[in-house]
């Protein structure tokens, strides 16, 4: 069976990642999952993407332990998308959301930190063990999640391996929404998708382009970028027939008809 199971919901592609019992994730994996993420970068009738894990009991214990046992560099080309398809696709311009269905260990955690929100079931786990098997979470462990929770946490959970629960991680931030009923993340996911396909793609698009391009920079420095840099997405956003419409359905009390124009 495919490793990787894509299926459309409204303009939302739905991502599941399918390798029981674990969801582990070897390279062929990261390819099959880039080919996702990938078709929702070109196909101009999808406008957002959910990954998630099959079953209830992983999102995704990871790199596929038993496949570097049996060969596997841990130097593997994962493909243009880097490990699991995403954690280096950094010119991806439509929103993915992570629905954490269970434990998200080492590179599940790196997937999801990857993702644009995290919808999480409220038994949901998150940890970074890589040190504790002599490695170090260096598919965006160690360099995002410090930038999504306090310096300490981040450095603590990295050092330690500790497992980090649903609510912790919202309380930290780094969880969008818990999902308190069982099982519901997905469908909580997939409703946070559809509120953003409300929006007019050139403007969701300029939004991940701005955030990308500045975040990193000071206010004046990123006013600065946002003036003078070359931000295609958001320029077309500027002039687009997109942001003529709005203010006119606004003002007519309508639904917007968005062309992507």
């Amino acid at each position: 069976m495919d490793p990787v199971q894509l299926d459309v919901h409204d303009g939302v592609l739905v991502i599941t990642l399918d390798r029981p019992k674990a969801n582990a994730i070897d390279a062929a994996t990261s390819k099959a999952l880039y080919e996702g993420f990938d078709r929702l970068r070109r196909d101009g009738t999808l406008r957002a993407a959910v990954v998630t894990g099959a079953g209830e009991r992983f999102f995704s214990a990871g790199w596929d332990l038993k496949a570097a046992a049996e060969g596997e560099a841990i130097d593997a080309d994962h493909g243009p998308g880097g490990f699991a398809g995403l954690t280096e696709l950094f010119d991806l311009d439509k929103p993915v959301i992570a629905a954490v269905n269970g434990l998200a260990l080492g590179g599940g955690f790196e997937l999801a930190l990857a993702a644009d929100l995290i919808v999480a079931d409220a038994h949901a786990e998150f940890a970074l063990p890589e040190v504790r098997v002599g490695m170090i979470a260096d598919s965006g462990g160690v360099l995002r999640l410090p930038r999504r929770v306090p310096r300490a946490v981040a450095t603590e959970l990295l050092l330690t391996g500790r497992r980090l629960g649903a609510a912790e991680a919202a309380r930290w931030g780094l969880v969008n929404q818990v999902a308190e009923r069982p099982d519901t993340a997905l469908e909580k996911a997939l409703a946070l998708a559809h509120t953003i396909r409300e929006g007019a793609p050139l403007a969701v698009a300029a939004v991940k382009e701005v955030l990308r391009t500045t975040e990193q920079l000071g206010t004046e420095a990123a006013y600065a970028r946002l003036r003078d840099a070359d931000l295609p997405r958001y320029r077309a956003m500027l002039t687009s027939a997109d942001a003529q419409e709005g203010p006119r359905a606004f003002a007519e009390k309508r639904t917007p008809r968005w062309t992507g124009a």
